[in-house]
């Protein structure tokens, strides 16, 4: 008996927390009908405590149940493990019972993740496995392209997402399959518990990849703990690299820390460090090959990210400068560029560069879209559910956290937006005429 007690459980600890809670269950069953007392251990089976307690410590770890589990289960084999008149009926129907039990929780539990995931897959088939949630509406900089002249009207902070509720969001998402998690804003770091909400993330099961977009200023000093709480990749935001542009452009200081914290990420050796570059024309184009030149001994990914329209920011084809251009280019100054082997859902076109220790890349939203593998999904700083960058139909996820709902029911809601999904977002120049919010607002 004692042998079958520690293989079962073993076994059901180590398939599923259903499984095991299954057999504690079956166990129950049997100890309620029993004449026996559960109060003492039975010695002349040997059963060992020690080992028993050991045993409920593993629970506690492998299943997550803890307190529950062992109270459930100490008292059924107690009694079980002490009943020797029935022949050992009593512990074949445990073993038949949390047999049947196991495979019928197995069963459903099958079931519940099918139908979790269905909710992240569109009409189109295409699968969400990249959650992108904004920490906040604020940022230090003052990036023409991404917040407007005249400012925003920010969200009050009792209506912005708590860290709470981004891990419980985190949670709902990643039980229906997603699994990579970028931080973002408005500018993440002036979130005072971004290492907090960034060791949290990370902590959820099924999540292996945790990001953020930042724009470094302030980034460099955080970076350690940041990395020790499970931070993976970065994205840091850079549009020049002559420091009095970077003034005009930002409307503040704080290019030579943008700098400084790239190479803090560096010597750290996050598993990725990009640089985002928003090209326009007559802006910054003129430092494409500057910017080039940074990957030749920095292994760093520079990504040239084609000029988007969005509220407030004045974009125009004028401004724009194509994939097509800017690639060409750079092939003129550095020789044919060496395109990767991208995934279907990668926003990017990655190329590599003889002699570089980094790499180039293009994100080419207005020239070359990259809908039909899109398998990202925004919450914005507001709760907001947004399924494509430039729709504007949302849901509010926090209103329905606020109002008690189950995670089921916000399961609900988030698989109905994700069916609305269009195949497509509309063409540049329909964008620039649609109403959207402002990027700050939306989320880098």
């Amino acid at each position: 008996f004692v042998r079958w007690v520690r293989e079962t459980m073993t076994r059901a600890m180590r398939a599923s927390a259903s499984a095991a809670r299954a057999l504690a269950s079956a166990a129950a069953s049997v100890s309620s009908s029993s004449s026996t007392s559960s109060s003492v251990w039975c010695g002349r089976v040997g059963f060992d405590a020690p080992w028993f307690a050991s045993m409920a410590s593993s629970a506690r770890v492998r299943t997550g149940a803890g307190g529950k589990f062992v109270r459930w289960v100490r008292p059924a084999l107690r009694a079980v493990a002490c009943d020797d008149d029935d022949g050992g009926d009593g512990v074949r129907h445990v073993l038949d019972s949390a047999h049947a039990a196991a495979a019928a929780a197995a069963a459903a539990a099958l079931r519940a993740t099918e139908r979790r995931r269905a909710a992240l897959t569109d009409t189109f088939g295409r699968a969400h496995n990249y959650l992108r949630v904004s920490l906040t509406e604020r940022c230090n900089l003052r990036c023409g392209y991404c917040m407007p002249e005249e400012g925003v009207e920010l969200t009050p902070d009792g209506k912005l997402l708590t860290a709470d509720e981004v891990e419980r969001l985190v949670r709902v998402f990643a039980g229906a399959g997603v699994d990579k998690v970028r931080l973002t804003g408005g500018e993440p770091t002036v979130r005072r518990d971004l290492e907090d909400i960034v060791k949290r993330v990370a902590a959820v099961p099924g999540i292996v990849d945790v990001s953020i977009t930042t724009n470094g200023v302030t980034l460099a000093k955080r970076l350690e703990t940041l990395k020790a709480n499970g931070l993976t990749r970065l994205n840091i935001s850079l549009d020049t690299l002559v420091p009095a542009k970077f003034e005009f452009m930002t409307r503040r200081k704080g290019q030579e820390r943008v700098m400084a914290s790239i190479d803090k990420a560096i010597e750290l050796g996050f598993a990725s460090v990009k640089v985002n570059c928003v090209v326009m024309r007559g802006q910054n184009d003129d430092e494409l090959l500057d910017f080039v030149a940074l990957t030749k001994e920095k292994p760093i990914n520079v990504r040239f990210i084609e000029y988007m329209p969005f509220d407030g920011n004045k974009w125009s084809t004028k401004k724009m400068v194509s994939y097509v251009e800017m690639k060409s280019r750079i092939e003129d100054a550095f020789g044919a560029l060496m395109r990767k082997d991208d995934s279907p859902e990668e926003v990017a076109k990655n190329f590599t560069i003889d002699g570089h220790a980094g790499s180039v890349s293009f994100v080419t939203s207005m020239t070359k879209s990259f809908c039909s593998g899109c398998n990202r999904l925004r919450i914005m700083a507001d709760g907001n559910l947004k399924v494509c960058l430039f729709g504007n139909s949302e849901v509010s996820l926090r209103d329905a956290m606020r109002r008690g709902d189950t995670n089921d029911d916000l399961l609900d809601v988030i698989g109905a937006a994700v069916n609305r999904k269009k195949a497509a977002h509309a063409g540049m120049h329909e964008l620039a005429q649609l109403d959207n919010r402002a990027m700050i607002k939306i989320g880098g």
